[in-house]
Parts: C-alpha cells; structure tokens; sequence
C-alpha cells in the first residue's frame, strides 16, 4: 500500500513541476492537503496549527498513515524543485472537501462519507471534523494564483462539524440509511 500512495503522488507531483518549468509557467498552486499538517507531536500543545506546521514522516509511518505521508512527501518535493529551479509554487492546504464532485469515482471525502452512511464496522469518535465546500477551495486556488503578492503555503479550511452533528444532518437528508455507530 505504501508504494502504491506515496509513489504515483510525489512521482506526478515531479512531473507536473518539471512540465510546468518547461512550458515557462509563471506561477504553479500546488493543491496538498492539510494532512501535511496534522501530525506533528512536537507542536506546542494549545497552539493552533497553521501554515509553519509539518507532518511528522516518522509518525506518518509508524501509525501506516500513507495518505498523510503521501500529501507530506509530495509537498516537500515541489518546495524543494522551487528552490533549486526558482519556479513560483504556492500551496493551498484545504481539509476535507465536501460538495458536488466533478468526477464519477470515489475521492476519499466520499469514502468518509460512504463509511459513515453504510455503517462502517467500527464506531466513530464524536470528534471535530475540519470542513470546507469545493467551491471555496476553488475561489482559495484562484485567489493564489491571481495575487502576485501571494506565496508560501495556505490552509483552506473554514468550518468545523461534529461526528454526532455530521451523522444528524446526513440522517435528515437521507433517512434509510445504516448509519455508523458513534
């Protein structure tokens, strides 16, 4: 599994960039994912994360989290072609991403969401889930992209929901399904 994340995403990353320096593009928004930012057991306890946090590696493979090694390992490849071609990236960091999809595959925010409906074989925590719609990631891309002053990296994340109130909302628009257990 692990070769099977981690390659096709830092490999497609690489080759995306070196097109990109090819073609003379001005300016490459890198979309990563704010997995790069979520696990770092050495930032301050009580500190919000922001932009400076990085995922641990270490514990990315110790806890077999490929996704969040992948996003990680991609990212701090396109920061450093930047810095030894000078290519202008920037990155936007969004969370989980809900709202109409443009592809008829399932991403992973519709596998959370086929766990949750199907029932999952596990019970779910009650905890905060880290929200934003496609369409403000899409106007955060643009916003990046248009501003020349823009650089860096950018986390895209605006709202915060619950298990419990995630489950309560997807129970009263879609009833028969067998939820998971919280």
């Amino acid at each position: 599994v692990q070769s099977e994340v981690i390659v096709p995403a830092v490999k497609g990353t690489s080759n995306i960039l070196e097109v990109c320096s090819t073609m003379k593009v001005q300016k490459v928004v890198v979309v990563s994912s704010t997995a790069t930012v979520h696990f770092n057991p050495n930032w301050p306890q009580g500190k919000p994360k922001d932009e400076s946090c990085w995922s641990d590696k270490k514990v990315c493979m110790e806890k077999e989290l490929w996704y969040f090694l992948a996003k990680t390992v991609a990212e701090e490849t396109s920061w450093e072609y930047a810095e030894k071609t000078g290519l202008d990236i920037v990155t936007v960091c969004p969370c989980i991403v809900f709202g109409p999809q443009l592809q008829p595959v399932v991403n992973t925010t519709s596998e959370l969401l086929l766990y949750v409906i199907k029932g999952g074989p596990n019970a779910m925590n009650d905890v905060m889930w880290e929200i934003v719609d496609v369409r403000d990631v899409a106007d955060a891309l643009l916003l990046v992209y248009e501003k020349p002053e823009s650089s860096g990296r950018y986390i895209s994340a605006s709202n915060y929901i619950t298990t419990k109130d995630m489950l309560e909302l997807l129970r009263k628009a879609h009833p028969n399904y067998n939820y998971v257990k919280w």
